[in-house]
């Protein structure tokens, strides 16, 4: 078991635009609100403090690797 501190936390993106966006990456997003076609507004949501265990898990579900953070998939400190 790791001792170390991990949080999880959720940004919210609104966006207004003319037409209905498609789903786009982070970079493209960034681009369309700052000198693109759309208005945006971010909004940091409460984070919240998670096991190694669960920190494993959610970033296998992101399509990542618990060696992201030197975690096993169990979430201990790998070696």
């Amino acid at each position: 078991m790791t001792e170390r501190k991990f949080y999880r936390t959720i940004f919210t993106v609104e966006v207004l635009s003319e037409e209905e966006p498609e789903a786009v990456g982070l970079e493209t997003l960034n681009y369309q609100i700052t000198e693109g076609d759309w208005s945006g507004r971010v909004e940091k949501g409460r984070s919240k403090k998670v096991s190694g265990k669960v920190m494993a898990k959610l970033l296998e579900n992101q399509g990542s690797d618990p060696a992201f953070f030197c975690l096993d998939e169990n979430g201990n400190d790998a070696d």
